[in-house]
């Protein structure tokens, strides 16, 4: 059995070096010559978020504490070609994230924290600026905006933090600034990618109680954070 194993291991290792070895190898078989002259292409991608709050509050405020853990992100790709080095992109996503508020002044943990869950529809349109291919990657930079529904933002509930309901506005706007590689495989074109967007928008909407602890002192509360993308084409 170890010997079959061993046998498995070894065959599949050279056949990631082959396949490696391809790619940034000295002289490399040149995979998908031709890729990058379509007028127009398509792909999809997957990916993680790690999205956060910039929380702006009256100076003698006690700090509201933002935490953000790890969310996940799948979407689609449009590619329309501009010139050699230029394309246009079309990038609707589905976005899941959550962010964890402690407001001051609460001796009861349950009004003290707030988990805020996020689930975003993104609409995405960027430019991508493309250096010179060379052998099998070709590095690029991207940036654009975006809009965004907040299909979890609680805008319509008439509750509020009272109640233990964070509020926030559904749509909210975006610019986003990121780089990658786009690497040709034998079959297609993989590109990793990781991007920073920052919300325009102050996404806080305050809580029926002009006095209300938790809303009152908030000045603005928009989103930050980082994507990291794996798109296929």
């Amino acid at each position: 059995m170890k010997a079959i194993y061993s046998i498995l291991f070894s065959i599949i290792a050279f056949q990631s070096y082959a396949q490696f070895g391809s790619i940034f190898g000295k002289d490399p078989i040149i995979h998908l010559e031709n890729f990058d002259k379509q007028r127009v292409h398509w792909g999809y991608y997957l990916g993680f978020n790690s999205l956060d709050f910039k929380i702006d509050q009256n100076r003698l405020a006690d700090e509201i504490v933002s935490e953000n853990t790890l969310g996940f992100n799948v979407g689609l790709v449009g590619d329309l070609r501009i010139s050699n080095h230029l394309n246009l992109r079309f990038e609707p996503g589905l976005y899941y994230t959550q962010r964890n508020l402690t407001f001051p002044g609460f001796d009861n943990k349950f009004d003290a924290l707030r988990e805020v869950k996020s689930t975003y529809i993104f609409f995405p349109l960027l430019l991508k600026f493309s250096a010179q291919r060379t052998g099998n990657i070709k590095p690029f930079i991207v940036g654009g905006v975006s809009t965004a529904l907040n299909l979890s933002s609680n805008a319509k509930a008439k509750d509020d933090n009272e109640n233990n309901r964070f509020r926030m506005i559904p749509w909210t706007n975006f610019y986003e600034v990121g780089f990658g590689i786009d690497i040709y495989l034998e079959y297609f074109k993989f590109s990793p990618s990781i991007r920073g967007v920052f919300s325009m928008d102050d996404e806080l909407k305050r809580d029926n109680d002009p006095n209300s602890p938790w809303t009152s002192s908030v000045q603005s509360m928009s989103t930050r954070g980082f994507f990291i993308n794996f798109t296929f084409h």
